[in-house]
Protein backbone atom coordinates (compact mmCIF):
# COMPACT_ATOMS: atom_id res chain seq x y z
CA UNK A 1 0.00 0.00 0.00
CA UNK A 2 1.04 3.62 -0.38
CA UNK A 3 2.91 4.79 2.72
CA UNK A 4 1.41 7.48 4.88
CA UNK A 5 2.21 11.03 3.89
CA UNK A 6 5.49 12.00 5.60
CA UNK A 7 5.13 14.40 8.47
CA UNK A 8 6.17 17.98 7.86
CA UNK A 9 7.59 20.28 10.52
CA UNK A 10 5.26 21.43 13.27
CA UNK A 11 5.57 23.22 16.55
CA UNK A 12 7.81 21.07 18.77
CA UNK A 13 6.55 19.50 21.95
CA UNK A 14 6.56 21.63 25.06
CA UNK A 15 9.68 21.11 27.22
CA UNK A 16 7.43 19.47 29.82
CA UNK A 17 7.18 16.53 27.39
CA UNK A 18 10.94 15.96 27.34
CA UNK A 19 10.73 12.53 28.99
CA UNK A 20 12.70 13.19 32.16
CA UNK A 21 11.25 10.09 33.82
CA UNK A 22 11.22 7.99 30.65
CA UNK A 23 14.78 7.07 29.67
CA UNK A 24 13.41 4.06 27.82
CA UNK A 25 11.93 6.18 25.04
CA UNK A 26 13.56 9.59 25.41
CA UNK A 27 15.51 10.48 22.30
CA UNK A 28 14.18 7.56 20.28
CA UNK A 29 12.76 8.05 16.78
CA UNK A 30 9.36 6.99 18.11
CA UNK A 31 9.49 9.70 20.77
CA UNK A 32 9.67 12.40 18.12
CA UNK A 33 7.00 10.66 16.02
CA UNK A 34 4.53 10.67 18.91
CA UNK A 35 5.26 14.05 20.51
CA UNK A 36 2.59 16.73 20.79
CA UNK A 37 3.98 18.43 17.72
CA UNK A 38 3.74 15.18 15.75
CA UNK A 39 0.11 14.70 16.79
CA UNK A 40 -0.62 18.28 15.80
CA UNK A 41 1.01 17.65 12.43
CA UNK A 42 -1.13 14.56 11.94
CA UNK A 43 -4.30 16.45 12.85
CA UNK A 44 -3.45 19.14 10.32
CA UNK A 45 -2.59 16.53 7.69
CA UNK A 46 -5.95 14.86 8.30
CA UNK A 47 -7.85 18.13 7.94
CA UNK A 48 -6.02 19.16 4.77
CA UNK A 49 -6.46 15.70 3.21
CA UNK A 50 -10.20 15.84 3.85
CA UNK A 51 -10.53 19.05 1.85
CA UNK A 52 -8.33 17.67 -0.95
CA UNK A 53 -10.40 14.47 -1.08
CA UNK A 54 -13.61 16.47 -1.37
CA UNK A 55 -12.09 18.59 -4.10
CA UNK A 56 -11.03 15.47 -6.01
CA UNK A 57 -14.70 14.44 -6.11
CA UNK A 58 -15.89 17.89 -7.13
CA UNK A 59 -17.38 18.73 -3.74
CA UNK A 60 -15.38 21.94 -3.19
CA UNK A 61 -14.23 24.71 -5.52
CA UNK A 62 -10.94 24.21 -7.31
CA UNK A 63 -8.06 25.41 -5.15
CA UNK A 64 -9.70 24.68 -1.80
CA UNK A 65 -7.47 21.68 -1.09
CA UNK A 66 -4.29 23.59 -1.87
CA UNK A 67 -5.41 26.55 0.21
CA UNK A 68 -6.14 24.42 3.27
CA UNK A 69 -2.89 22.48 2.80
CA UNK A 70 -0.92 25.74 2.73
CA UNK A 71 -2.67 26.98 5.83
CA UNK A 72 -2.02 23.66 7.57
CA UNK A 73 1.73 24.27 7.31
CA UNK A 74 1.31 26.45 10.39
CA UNK A 75 2.70 27.37 12.78
CA UNK A 76 0.12 26.58 15.45
CA UNK A 77 0.46 26.92 19.21
CA UNK A 78 0.35 23.46 20.81
CA UNK A 79 -0.11 24.77 24.34
CA UNK A 80 -2.94 27.09 23.36
CA UNK A 81 -4.71 24.25 21.57
CA UNK A 82 -4.25 21.96 24.56
CA UNK A 83 -5.72 24.50 26.94
CA UNK A 84 -8.66 25.28 24.67
CA UNK A 85 -9.31 21.57 24.10
CA UNK A 86 -10.77 21.36 27.60
CA UNK A 87 -13.88 23.22 26.51
CA UNK A 88 -14.95 20.61 23.96
CA UNK A 89 -13.02 17.61 25.24
CA UNK A 90 -10.68 17.25 22.28
CA UNK A 91 -8.12 19.35 20.38
CA UNK A 92 -9.84 19.13 17.00
CA UNK A 93 -12.48 21.76 17.83
CA UNK A 94 -10.05 24.64 18.52
CA UNK A 95 -7.71 23.46 15.75
CA UNK A 96 -10.49 23.49 13.14
CA UNK A 97 -11.33 27.04 14.18
CA UNK A 98 -7.68 28.15 13.91
CA UNK A 99 -7.21 26.39 10.57
CA UNK A 100 -10.38 27.93 9.19
CA UNK A 101 -9.16 31.39 10.14
CA UNK A 102 -5.71 30.72 8.67
CA UNK A 103 -7.17 29.46 5.40
CA UNK A 104 -9.02 32.71 4.82
CA UNK A 105 -12.46 33.86 3.87
CA UNK A 106 -12.60 32.28 0.40
CA UNK A 107 -11.75 28.70 1.28
CA UNK A 108 -12.12 28.69 5.06
CA UNK A 109 -15.68 27.30 4.87
CA UNK A 110 -14.31 24.09 3.33
CA UNK A 111 -12.16 23.25 6.36
CA UNK A 112 -13.54 20.28 8.31
CA UNK A 113 -16.70 20.34 6.22
CA UNK A 114 -19.00 17.41 7.00
CA UNK A 115 -16.61 15.77 9.45
CA UNK A 116 -16.90 15.21 13.16
CA UNK A 117 -14.05 15.69 15.62
CA UNK A 118 -13.63 11.95 16.05
CA UNK A 119 -13.08 11.52 12.29
CA UNK A 120 -10.07 13.81 12.45
CA UNK A 121 -8.79 12.54 15.79
CA UNK A 122 -9.01 8.87 14.80
CA UNK A 123 -7.43 9.52 11.42
CA UNK A 124 -4.61 11.52 12.96
CA UNK A 125 -4.05 8.73 15.47
CA UNK A 126 -3.70 6.27 12.60
CA UNK A 127 -1.19 8.57 10.90
CA UNK A 128 0.86 8.88 14.07
CA UNK A 129 0.72 5.10 14.56
CA UNK A 130 1.78 4.46 10.96
CA UNK A 131 4.73 6.83 11.23
CA UNK A 132 5.80 5.42 14.58
CA UNK A 133 5.42 1.80 13.50
CA UNK A 134 7.61 2.42 10.46
CA UNK A 135 10.36 3.45 12.88
CA UNK A 136 9.71 0.49 15.17
CA UNK A 137 9.93 -1.88 12.21
CA UNK A 138 13.28 -0.42 11.19
CA UNK A 139 14.70 -1.08 14.66
CA UNK A 140 13.18 -4.56 14.80
CA UNK A 141 14.99 -5.21 11.52
CA UNK A 142 18.29 -4.09 13.05
CA UNK A 143 17.66 -6.33 16.04
CA UNK A 144 16.87 -9.47 14.07
CA UNK A 145 19.90 -9.03 11.81
CA UNK A 146 22.22 -8.70 14.81
CA UNK A 147 20.65 -11.74 16.48
CA UNK A 148 20.96 -13.76 13.28
CA UNK A 149 24.68 -13.01 13.23
CA UNK A 150 25.02 -14.05 16.88
CA UNK A 151 23.09 -17.27 16.29
CA UNK A 152 25.23 -18.22 13.29
CA UNK A 153 28.49 -17.36 15.05
CA UNK A 154 27.57 -19.33 18.16
CA UNK A 155 25.68 -22.18 16.51
CA UNK A 156 27.75 -24.74 18.41
CA UNK A 157 28.78 -22.75 21.49
CA UNK A 158 27.63 -24.92 24.42
CA UNK A 159 26.05 -23.44 27.50
CA UNK A 160 23.88 -24.62 30.36
CA UNK A 161 20.20 -24.84 29.65
CA UNK A 162 18.26 -23.63 32.66
CA UNK A 163 14.76 -24.63 33.73
CA UNK A 164 13.03 -23.36 36.85
CA UNK A 165 16.25 -21.41 37.59
CA UNK A 166 18.44 -24.55 37.74
CA UNK A 167 20.85 -26.20 35.33
CA UNK A 168 18.90 -28.70 33.24
CA UNK A 169 20.75 -30.09 30.19
CA UNK A 170 23.22 -28.40 27.84
CA UNK A 171 22.05 -26.23 24.97
CA UNK A 172 23.85 -23.74 22.72
CA UNK A 173 23.97 -19.99 22.71
CA UNK A 174 23.23 -20.13 19.01
CA UNK A 175 19.87 -21.76 19.68
CA UNK A 176 19.08 -19.22 22.38
CA UNK A 177 19.90 -16.30 20.05
CA UNK A 178 17.87 -17.93 17.28
CA UNK A 179 14.94 -18.12 19.66
CA UNK A 180 15.24 -14.44 20.48
CA UNK A 181 15.31 -13.68 16.76
CA UNK A 182 12.23 -15.82 16.16
CA UNK A 183 10.28 -13.70 18.64
CA UNK A 184 11.52 -10.50 17.03
CA UNK A 185 10.38 -11.78 13.64
CA UNK A 186 6.99 -12.65 15.13
CA UNK A 187 6.77 -9.07 16.41
CA UNK A 188 7.82 -7.73 13.01
CA UNK A 189 5.22 -9.76 11.15
CA UNK A 190 2.40 -8.79 13.50
CA UNK A 191 3.41 -5.15 13.46
CA UNK A 192 3.71 -5.10 9.67
CA UNK A 193 0.22 -6.58 9.26
CA UNK A 194 -1.29 -4.03 11.62
CA UNK A 195 0.63 -1.13 10.11
CA UNK A 196 -0.53 -2.01 6.59
CA UNK A 197 -4.18 -2.25 7.70
CA UNK A 198 -4.45 1.08 9.54
CA UNK A 199 -7.58 2.81 8.20
CA UNK A 200 -8.69 6.37 7.79
CA UNK A 201 -11.83 7.34 9.67
CA UNK A 202 -14.71 9.20 8.08
CA UNK A 203 -18.35 8.91 9.05
CA UNK A 204 -19.66 12.29 10.05
CA UNK A 205 -21.74 12.96 13.11
CA UNK A 206 -23.19 9.46 13.60
CA UNK A 207 -21.34 7.36 11.06
CA UNK A 208 -23.85 7.76 8.20
CA UNK A 209 -21.93 10.23 5.96
CA UNK A 210 -25.16 12.21 5.82
CA UNK A 211 -23.55 15.66 5.93
CA UNK A 212 -21.49 14.96 2.84
CA UNK A 213 -24.66 14.13 0.95
CA UNK A 214 -26.19 17.33 2.22
CA UNK A 215 -23.19 19.22 0.85
CA UNK A 216 -23.83 17.76 -2.59
CA UNK A 217 -21.98 14.44 -2.78
CA UNK A 218 -23.90 12.21 -5.23
CA UNK A 219 -22.26 9.16 -3.61
CA UNK A 220 -20.94 9.94 -0.15
CA UNK A 221 -19.62 6.40 0.22
CA UNK A 222 -16.90 7.21 -2.32
CA UNK A 223 -15.42 9.89 -0.07
CA UNK A 224 -13.76 7.68 2.62
CA UNK A 225 -11.70 5.88 -0.04
CA UNK A 226 -10.61 9.16 -1.61
CA UNK A 227 -9.72 10.45 1.86
CA UNK A 228 -7.70 7.33 2.65
CA UNK A 229 -5.78 7.65 -0.63
CA UNK A 230 -4.75 11.19 0.24
CA UNK A 231 -3.22 9.89 3.48
CA UNK A 232 -1.78 6.54 2.44
CA UNK A 233 -4.10 4.72 4.83
CA UNK A 234 -6.56 1.91 4.21
CA UNK A 235 -10.07 2.75 3.10
CA UNK A 236 -12.45 1.73 5.89
CA UNK A 237 -15.28 -0.67 5.07
CA UNK A 238 -17.44 1.15 7.62
CA UNK A 239 -16.97 4.15 9.88
CA UNK A 240 -15.43 2.67 13.02
CA UNK A 241 -16.32 5.28 15.64
CA UNK A 242 -17.52 2.46 17.94
CA UNK A 243 -15.97 -0.48 16.07
CA UNK A 244 -12.49 -0.20 17.56
CA UNK A 245 -10.72 -3.10 15.86
CA UNK A 246 -7.86 -0.87 14.62
CA UNK A 247 -7.10 0.25 18.18
CA UNK A 248 -7.33 -3.30 19.53
CA UNK A 249 -5.00 -4.53 16.79
CA UNK A 250 -2.49 -1.83 17.68
CA UNK A 251 -2.74 -2.80 21.35
CA UNK A 252 -2.11 -6.43 20.48
CA UNK A 253 0.91 -5.97 18.23
CA UNK A 254 2.51 -3.42 20.53
CA UNK A 255 2.02 -5.47 23.70
CA UNK A 256 3.33 -8.56 21.92
CA UNK A 257 6.36 -6.67 20.62
CA UNK A 258 7.15 -5.39 24.10
CA UNK A 259 6.90 -8.91 25.50
CA UNK A 260 9.00 -10.40 22.71
CA UNK A 261 11.76 -7.90 23.33
CA UNK A 262 11.26 -8.39 27.05
CA UNK A 263 12.20 -12.06 26.71
CA UNK A 264 15.52 -11.04 25.18
CA UNK A 265 16.04 -8.55 27.97
CA UNK A 266 15.14 -11.02 30.72
CA UNK A 267 17.67 -13.54 29.45
CA UNK A 268 20.40 -10.93 29.12
CA UNK A 269 19.72 -9.69 32.64
CA UNK A 270 20.09 -13.23 33.98
CA UNK A 271 23.12 -14.19 31.92
CA UNK A 272 24.96 -10.95 32.71
CA UNK A 273 24.77 -11.42 36.49
CA UNK A 274 28.20 -11.23 38.09
CA UNK A 275 28.12 -14.86 39.19
CA UNK A 276 27.05 -16.07 35.72
CA UNK A 277 28.79 -13.55 33.42
CA UNK A 278 28.05 -15.41 30.18
CA UNK A 279 27.12 -12.23 28.30
CA UNK A 280 27.60 -8.51 28.80
CA UNK A 281 26.16 -5.42 27.19
CA UNK A 282 28.54 -3.64 24.88
CA UNK A 283 28.22 -0.39 26.80
CA UNK A 284 27.03 -1.00 30.33
CA UNK A 285 25.75 1.86 32.43
CA UNK A 286 27.56 3.15 35.46
CA UNK A 287 26.47 3.50 39.06
CA UNK A 288 26.27 6.74 41.01
CA UNK A 289 27.82 5.03 44.06
CA UNK A 290 29.81 2.00 42.85
CA UNK A 291 32.53 2.73 40.27
CA UNK A 292 33.10 -0.95 39.48
CA UNK A 293 29.62 -1.55 38.09
CA UNK A 294 28.66 -1.82 34.41
CA UNK A 295 24.91 -2.23 34.58
CA UNK A 296 22.91 -3.84 31.74
CA UNK A 297 20.96 -0.65 31.16
CA UNK A 298 19.55 -1.44 27.71
CA UNK A 299 18.08 -4.71 28.96
CA UNK A 300 16.78 -2.99 32.08
CA UNK A 301 14.87 -0.38 30.09
CA UNK A 302 13.43 -3.00 27.73
CA UNK A 303 12.28 -5.04 30.73
CA UNK A 304 10.61 -1.96 32.19
CA UNK A 305 8.70 -1.38 28.95
CA UNK A 306 7.60 -5.01 28.85
CA UNK A 307 6.17 -4.74 32.35
CA UNK A 308 4.09 -1.67 31.50
CA UNK A 309 2.82 -2.63 28.07
CA UNK A 310 0.19 -5.25 29.02
CA UNK A 311 -1.65 -2.89 31.33
CA UNK A 312 -1.71 -0.14 28.71
CA UNK A 313 -3.03 -2.63 26.17
CA UNK A 314 -5.70 -3.66 28.67
CA UNK A 315 -7.00 -0.08 28.78
CA UNK A 316 -7.29 -0.07 24.99
CA UNK A 317 -9.10 -3.40 24.98
CA UNK A 318 -11.49 -1.99 27.56
CA UNK A 319 -12.37 0.78 25.13
CA UNK A 320 -13.88 -1.78 22.74
CA UNK A 321 -17.04 -1.51 24.83
CA UNK A 322 -18.20 1.73 23.21
CA UNK A 323 -21.87 2.59 23.38
CA UNK A 324 -24.14 4.17 20.76
CA UNK A 325 -22.80 5.51 17.44
CA UNK A 326 -20.14 7.62 19.12
CA UNK A 327 -19.23 7.05 22.76
CA UNK A 328 -18.58 9.38 25.65
CA UNK A 329 -15.17 8.70 27.16
CA UNK A 330 -14.21 5.48 25.38
CA UNK A 331 -12.26 6.98 22.46
CA UNK A 332 -10.98 9.77 24.70
CA UNK A 333 -9.48 7.13 27.01
CA UNK A 334 -7.41 5.66 24.17
CA UNK A 335 -5.20 8.61 23.35
CA UNK A 336 -2.68 8.56 26.18
CA UNK A 337 -2.23 4.80 26.64
CA UNK A 338 -1.83 4.31 22.90
CA UNK A 339 0.80 7.01 22.71
CA UNK A 340 2.53 5.51 25.75
CA UNK A 341 2.55 2.10 24.05
CA UNK A 342 3.98 3.50 20.83
CA UNK A 343 6.66 5.30 22.79
CA UNK A 344 7.51 2.33 24.98
CA UNK A 345 7.79 -0.10 22.10
CA UNK A 346 9.63 2.42 19.97
CA UNK A 347 12.16 2.94 22.75
CA UNK A 348 12.41 -0.78 23.47
CA UNK A 349 13.03 -1.55 19.80
CA UNK A 350 15.75 1.11 19.68
CA UNK A 351 17.35 -0.31 22.83
CA UNK A 352 17.03 -3.90 21.60
CA UNK A 353 18.87 -3.05 18.40
CA UNK A 354 21.69 -1.44 20.37
CA UNK A 355 21.74 -4.35 22.81
CA UNK A 356 21.90 -7.04 20.13
CA UNK A 357 24.47 -5.20 18.04
CA UNK A 358 26.78 -4.69 21.00
CA UNK A 359 26.23 -7.87 23.00
CA UNK A 360 29.46 -9.51 24.18
CA UNK A 361 29.31 -13.30 24.43
CA UNK A 362 31.69 -15.17 26.74
CA UNK A 363 32.04 -18.82 25.68
CA UNK A 364 34.70 -19.46 28.35
CA UNK A 365 32.27 -18.50 31.09
CA UNK A 366 29.61 -20.69 29.51
CA UNK A 367 31.99 -23.63 29.50
CA UNK A 368 33.01 -23.01 33.10
CA UNK A 369 29.39 -22.87 34.21
CA UNK A 370 28.67 -26.16 32.45
CA UNK A 371 31.08 -27.77 34.89
CA UNK A 372 29.50 -26.33 38.05
CA UNK A 373 27.53 -29.52 38.72
CA UNK A 374 30.61 -31.70 38.26
CA UNK A 375 29.09 -33.45 35.28
CA UNK A 376 25.56 -33.95 36.60
CA UNK A 377 24.24 -31.70 33.83
CA UNK A 378 24.49 -34.75 31.52
CA UNK A 379 22.87 -37.17 33.97
CA UNK A 380 19.88 -37.50 31.63
CA UNK A 381 22.14 -38.84 28.90
CA UNK A 382 24.06 -41.13 31.24
CA UNK A 383 20.88 -42.54 32.71
CA UNK A 384 19.60 -43.39 29.25
CA UNK A 385 22.80 -44.79 27.80
CA UNK A 386 24.12 -46.65 30.84
CA UNK A 387 20.80 -48.35 31.41
CA UNK A 388 21.63 -50.55 28.44
CA UNK A 389 24.92 -51.48 30.12
CA UNK A 390 23.86 -51.81 33.75
CA UNK A 391 20.14 -52.24 33.53
CA UNK A 392 17.68 -49.53 34.47
CA UNK A 393 17.46 -50.36 38.17
CA UNK A 394 21.22 -50.55 38.67
CA UNK A 395 21.81 -47.33 36.71
CA UNK A 396 19.31 -45.47 38.88
CA UNK A 397 20.88 -46.91 42.04
CA UNK A 398 24.37 -45.91 40.91
CA UNK A 399 23.44 -42.31 40.09
CA UNK A 400 21.53 -41.96 43.34
CA UNK A 401 24.72 -42.95 45.13
CA UNK A 402 27.20 -40.91 43.08
CA UNK A 403 25.31 -37.65 42.65
CA UNK A 404 25.80 -36.35 46.21
CA UNK A 405 29.43 -37.51 46.19
CA UNK A 406 30.26 -35.14 43.31
CA UNK A 407 29.48 -32.31 45.69
CA UNK A 408 30.81 -33.66 48.95
CA UNK A 409 34.04 -34.96 47.45
CA UNK A 410 34.42 -32.27 44.80
CA UNK A 411 35.12 -34.91 42.16
CA UNK A 412 33.71 -34.94 38.62
CA UNK A 413 31.05 -37.51 37.89
CA UNK A 414 33.21 -38.99 35.12
CA UNK A 415 35.96 -39.70 37.65
CA UNK A 416 33.59 -41.40 40.07
CA UNK A 417 32.08 -43.49 37.29
CA UNK A 418 35.56 -44.54 36.17
CA UNK A 419 36.02 -46.22 39.58
CA UNK A 420 33.15 -48.60 38.83
CA UNK A 421 34.41 -51.94 37.51
CA UNK A 422 31.19 -52.62 35.68
CA UNK A 423 31.83 -49.57 33.46
CA UNK A 424 35.27 -50.61 32.26
CA UNK A 425 35.54 -50.04 28.53
CA UNK A 426 32.80 -47.38 28.40
CA UNK A 427 33.95 -44.09 26.87
CA UNK A 428 32.99 -41.99 29.86
CA UNK A 429 34.85 -38.93 28.62
CA UNK A 430 32.57 -38.62 25.60
CA UNK A 431 29.44 -39.48 27.55
CA UNK A 432 30.10 -36.88 30.25
CA UNK A 433 31.23 -34.02 27.99
CA UNK A 434 28.42 -31.42 28.06
CA UNK A 435 29.51 -30.07 24.68
CA UNK A 436 28.61 -33.44 23.14
CA UNK A 437 25.07 -33.43 24.51
CA UNK A 438 23.40 -30.49 22.83
CA UNK A 439 20.96 -32.66 20.91
CA UNK A 440 19.63 -31.09 17.73
CA UNK A 441 20.47 -27.54 18.80
CA UNK A 442 22.61 -26.91 15.73
CA UNK A 443 20.00 -28.20 13.30
CA UNK A 444 17.25 -26.23 15.03
CA UNK A 445 19.39 -23.09 14.85
CA UNK A 446 19.95 -23.61 11.13
CA UNK A 447 16.25 -24.13 10.62
CA UNK A 448 15.39 -20.97 12.53
CA UNK A 449 17.88 -18.93 10.50
CA UNK A 450 16.20 -19.95 7.26
CA UNK A 451 13.24 -17.77 8.18
CA UNK A 452 13.22 -14.39 6.57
Amino acid sequence: MTPATPATPATPAHPDDAGLLAPGWTGSPAAAATADGAFLRALLDAEAALTRAQESLGLTPEGAGAAVTRAAAGPYDVRSLAERARAGGNPVIPLAADLTAATGETFGPYVHRGATSQDIMDTATMLVAARALDLVLADLGRTERALAALAARHRDTPMAGRTLTQHAVPTTFGLKAAGWRSLVLDARDRTTAVRDALPAQLGGAAGTLAAFGAYGAPDATALPAAYARELGLRAPLLPWHTLRTPIADLAACLAFSAGALGKLAADVLTLSRTEIAEVAEGGGGGSSAMPHKANPVRATLIAAAARRAPQLAAVLYGCLVAEDERPAGAWHAEWEPLRDLLRLVGGAARDAAELAEGLRVRPDAMRANLDLTHGLIVSERLSAELSSVLGRARAKELFTELAPRTETEGRPLAELLADEDELRGVDLGALTDPARYTGSAGILTDRALERR
